[in-house]
C-alpha cells in the first residue's frame, strides 16, 4: 500500500469517527434539551399543584386546622423561588432536596387533611367541589410532568454512560441530570374523574 492510499484511508477513517462523534454529540444535546424542557415542564405543575392545594384550602370545604396545614405546607413550595429571579429552580441535576422534601410534604399534608375516599366524595360533592377538581387535575398532571421528566433523564444517562461518549468527554460541561424523586401519591379518592379511565 502506497502512502497515498494510506494517508487516504486514514482520512476516511478519521472523517467517519468525527462524523460519529458528530451524531452522538447532536443526540445528547436534544436529549440534555429534553432533559431542560420536561424540567419546566415539571416545575410548572408542580407550582399549580401547590396553588391549587391553597385554592381548595381557602374555600371553607375544609376544617381550618387541616386548611391552615395544607396552606403552610404549600407556600413552602412557593417559597422556593429563587430571589433575584423570583422564578422558580429546579436545576438539571434535580431537586434540591428542600424542595424535594417540601413537595412530599405538601403531598403528605393533603392526604391527611382529605382523609379517605368518603370524606373526599363528601368535598367534592360540597361548595368546594370545584377546588377538589381542580386539585386532582393539577396533581395529576404532575405526576405524569415527573414521569415524563425521569424518563428523559434516564434516556439521557444512559446515553452518557456509554464508554465512547465518556472517552472524547461529548457532555462537555453539563451535569449528570438526576430523576426528581418525591412522594405524588395521591389520596385514594380525589384522583377518581382524573386520567386514563376518566
Amino acid at each position: 500500500m502506497s502512502w497515498s492510499e494510506i494517508a487516504f484511508w486514514s482520512l476516511v477513517v478519521a472523517l467517519v469517527v468525527l462524523w460519529a462523534a458528530w451524531r452522538v454529540a447532536s443526540r445528547l444535546d436534544g436529549l440534555h434539551r429534553k432533559v431542560a424542557g420536561s424540567r419546566g415542564a415539571l416545575d410548572a405543575q408542580l407550582v399549580r399543584r401547590a396553588w391549587a392545594a391553597v385554592d381548595l384550602a381557602s374555600s371553607g370545604g375544609m376544617d381550618p386546622a387541616s386548611a391552615l396545614v395544607v396552606v403552610d405546607a404549600a407556600y413552602v413550595v412557593l417559597d422556593a423561588a429563587d430571589p433575584e429571579t423570583g422564578e422558580h429552580v429546579l436545576a438539571i441535576d434535580g431537586l434540591p432536596t428542600a424542595r424535594e422534601d417540601a413537595e412530599s410534604n405538601l403531598s403528605a399534608a393533603l392526604r391527611e387533611a382529605l382523609g379517605d375516599a368518603e370524606e373526599i366524595a363528601g368535598l367534592r360533592a360540597g361548595p368546594a367541589g370545584e377546588q377538589a377538581a381542580a386539585l386532582a387535575a393539577a396533581w395529576y398532571r404532575a405526576t405524569l410532568a415527573r414521569r415524563f421528566h425521569n424518563e428523559a433523564v434516564t434516556q439521557a444517562r444512559r446515553v452518557r454512560r456509554r464508554w465512547y461518549v465518556r472517552a472524547a468527554h461529548l457532555p462537555g460541561r453539563a451535569p449528570m441530570p438526576h430523576t426528581v424523586e418525591l412522594d405524588d401519591r395521591m389520596p385514594e379518592g380525589l384522583d377518581r374523574g382524573v386520567g386514563p379511565g376518566a
